[in-house]
C-alpha cells in the first residue's frame, strides 16, 4: 500500500520550460538499475540541469535554490516527451514530488506517473501562466489540489480548475492502490467469476 492521495496543499518548485523530455528528467546512464530504488533515483532527478560538468551544484537551477521547496512541481507544456522510460517518473516521486501541473505531458510519462502515485493535473495555459505568475511574486504561495472533487486552486489569486483523471487510476490513488494490491482487494470477487464461468 502507498500513502493515500486526498488533498494535498503545498508550496511550489517552478519549472518553466517546454518539452522537458525523459532524459532530461533522468538521463539514460542512470537506467541500468532495474529495481526502483526511489533515493536514487531522486538525487538524480533532471542530474544533468543539477550538477556542473565537474560534479558541483549548479547554483542557478531552481532544485538547488532554497527559495522553492514542496511537493508540487509546475512544469511548461509537454512535459516527459521523449523515451518511455518509466525510471523517469521513479525520480519525480523519488525526489517527493506528489503532483507534476502542466498544460500537456507526453501520455506514456502521464501514465507512468500515474502507477507510481505522482498525480499528473493537466491544467489551461492561462492557469499555468497565472501560476508561474503567483509563485515568482511568492515563492511560499501555495497550491490545493483536491483528488476527490479533480480541483486544483491558485490560493494567491483563488482561481480554480478542474481535471481529468481516469477513474480507476483516481480509485487507486485515493486508496493507496497499485494495480496489484487492487486485484487482491478483489480477490474474493475475482475467485467467484471464476467459479460461475467454469
Amino acid at each position: 500500500m502507498k500513502q493515500k492521495f486526498d488533498i494535498i496543499t503545498s508550496t511550489c518548485v517552478p519549472l518553466p520550460l517546454e518539452n522537458v523530455d525523459t532524459d532530461q528528467i533522468i538521463p539514460a546512464r542512470f537506467l541500468k538499475a532495474t529495481t526502483r530504488e526511489e533515493k536514487f533515483f531522486g538525487d538524480n532527478l533532471f542530474r544533468d540541469w543539477r550538477y556542473n560538468a565537474d560534479g558541483t551544484l549548479n547554483k542557478d537551477f531552481v532544485l538547488n535554490n532554497p527559495t522553492y521547496s514542496g511537493q508540487i512541481l509546475v512544469a511548461g507544456k509537454n512535459f516527459g516527451s521523449g523515451s518511455s522510460r518509466e525510471h523517469a517518473a521513479w525520480a519525480i516521486a523519488g525526489y517527493g514530488f506528489r503532483v507534476v501541473v502542466s498544460s500537456f505531458f507526453a501520455d506514456i510519462h502521464k501514465n507512468n506517473e500515474l502507477n507510481n502515485f505522482v498525480l499528473p493535473v493537466v491544467v489551461s495555459e492561462e492557469f499555468l501562466s497565472e501560476l508561474f505568475d503567483s509563485i515568482n511574486a511568492n515563492p511560499k504561495m501555495e497550491v490545493e489540489v483536491d483528488l476527490p472533487n479533480q480541483t486544483i486552486t491558485n490560493k494567491a489569486t483563488g482561481k480554480s480548475e478542474t481535471f481529468e483523471i481516469n477513474a480507476y487510476k483516481k480509485h487507486c490513488l485515493i486508496n493507496g492502490l497499485d494495480d496489484i494490491d487492487f486485484l487482491l482487494t478483489n480477490k474474493d470477487k475475482i475467485e467467484a467469476w471464476e467459479t460461475r464461468s467454469r
